[in-house]
């Protein structure tokens, strides 16, 4: 069957729509492989990204047509063309939409700060996009990508793995069922101290070292890597080992946004699913001074949502690094070292990735949790093939995503600001500080568009 791109993307999404949808709401387990055993097209995909998480990414949609590949760093790019063989090859990912009828799919593992310029061709073009989190590098993005996919009306998916898994589709169901009774305080805690270290954080983690200021001087960029197109949108440095390889860039505000959007994305998914979130109305932060080039390795945000539907106003706070919740610290809750604490008005609920517990435990012990009523997931990858395919759902969808991505990014812009912002989603300002501006929004370097 040989159909052109856009013939091949509705057949893709009508021929199996019944198929599809039950596959979707079989049970399967989110490991499990993907789709329907009788969809005879592949999807074709072209990989933006090959090395680190998107070599990950490329192997698990490696069971689809892989015909485009593209890295900024040649070393990865000859890894996955190995691999792939008969895959067009290119080292700047802008030429890949010179050719946009060779894929109906676009998988983005860029850096944060390339997502929204790999993204946003492809929504334009029609194609289905999978992008690795956070979403993009900046609230404006976010809303550009959240726009141009809704008016794109194709299957998007944001890479927040762990979405995919059970134990949170059961913590969602006992919120939402009322198990805790109406939830008006929410924490949320990781850990990690990629950032700025305090004086603080280095004493908590005297094995990590750090170089605190932008490097005066150059290293040799390493064979095979195209440092300009790296940069990108981004004001151009030179050369540094300090950038990369990844994880490197992500404390640098240039290219990243530290923990709070990169875990965050993972973490403060939770509530956001479980208790409808969508816009705050404010957002204050607090931690050491803030840096003008690196994100703190310790800070906290407090977010206050307004009322939703069936549930009440709720505050939601975020902590990284040394900062942790008075309620842990005090030894009120069993010393998880990350996790998510919903504070109902009958009991309460602790989570992480794997596994949650209804508190206090003695009056939870005889308790019957509801009957399972979120389907398992087919697994992360696999919804985002199966929804281009079929139509159906992905449950972490540009939709979900982009409004998570902006809440994630406004911790970042209070904490910067140093102020209480009071956010006016619909006109994407902090009413009461216009110096925030700088933060929802920068210039792009000479070259690059997002339009």
């Amino acid at each position: 069957m040989n159909l052109n791109s856009s013939t091949r993307r509705n057949f893709l999404k009508s021929s199996s729509v019944l198929v599809g949808t039950a596959a979707f709401s079989s049970g399967l387990f989110a490991d499990e492989k993907p789709v329907a055993q009788d969809e005879k097209e592949k999807l074709r995909i072209a990989v933006i990204g090959c090395g680190g998480r998107g070599g990950s990414n490329l192997s698990s949609l490696s069971s689809e047509s892989i015909v485009a590949l593209c890295d900024v760093n040649e070393n990865n790019l000859n890894r996955a063309a190995a691999a792939h063989p008969s895959a067009r090859t290119e080292v700047d990912f802008r030429k890949i939409f010179d050719h946009a009828d060779e894929f109906d799919a676009v998988a983005v593992s860029t850096c944060e700060h390339t997502h929204a310029f790999a993204t946003l061709p492809a929504l334009q073009l029609g194609k289905h996009v999978y992008c690795e989190k956070p979403l993009t590098h900046s609230v404006y993005e976010a809303r550009v990508i959240r726009e141009a996919a809704a008016k794109a009306g194709v299957a998007t998916q944001m890479g927040t793995q762990i979405h995919a898994g059970n134990n949170y589709r059961r913590v969602v169901e006992l919120v939402q069922s009322g198990a805790i009774g109406p939830v008006r305080e929410c924490h949320v805690w990781v850990g990690r101290t990629w950032g700025r270290q305090s004086q603080e954080d280095s004493i908590a983690n005297k094995d990590i070292v750090y170089v605190e200021e932008r490097p005066a001087t150059e290293d040799p960029i390493p064979a095979g890597v195209n440092w300009d197109l790296w940069v990108g949108p981004a004001p151009y440095r030179p050369f540094n080992n300090v950038y990369f390889p990844g994880p490197k860039w992500y404390r640098w505000w240039d290219f990243g946004n530290g923990t709070m959007s990169d875990l965050g994305s993972h973490w403060i998914d939770l509530p956001f699913w479980a208790l409808k979130l969508q816009a705050p109305s404010t957002i204050a932060a607090s931690g050491p001074a803030p840096h003008a080039e690196i994100a703190p390795a310790s800070m906290q945000a407090n977010y206050e949502y307004p009322a939703r539907a069936d549930m009440p106003a709720v505050k939601v706070s975020w902590y990284q690094g040394i900062n942790k919740p008075a309620i842990l610290a005090s030894g009120e809750i069993p010393p998880w070292n990350s996790g998510v604490l919903f504070i109902g008005d009958d009991g309460m609920l602790l989570s992480d990735y794997s596994k949650h517990l209804l508190l206090p435990e003695d009056k939870f012990k005889d308790f019957t949790p509801p009957e399972p009523f979120i389907p398992a997931s087919l697994g992360h990858h696999a919804e985002w093939v199966h929804a281009a395919k079929t139509g159906a759902p992905t449950t972490c969808n540009f939709e979900y995503a982009g409004w998570l991505t902006e809440a994630n990014h406004l911790g970042n812009v209070a904490f910067r600001t140093g102020r209480k912002l009071e956010w006016d989603a619909a006109n994407m300002k902090a009413t009461n500080a216009p110096e925030a501006d700088q933060f929802l929004r920068r210039e792009y370097r000479n070259g690059w568009t997002l339009t």
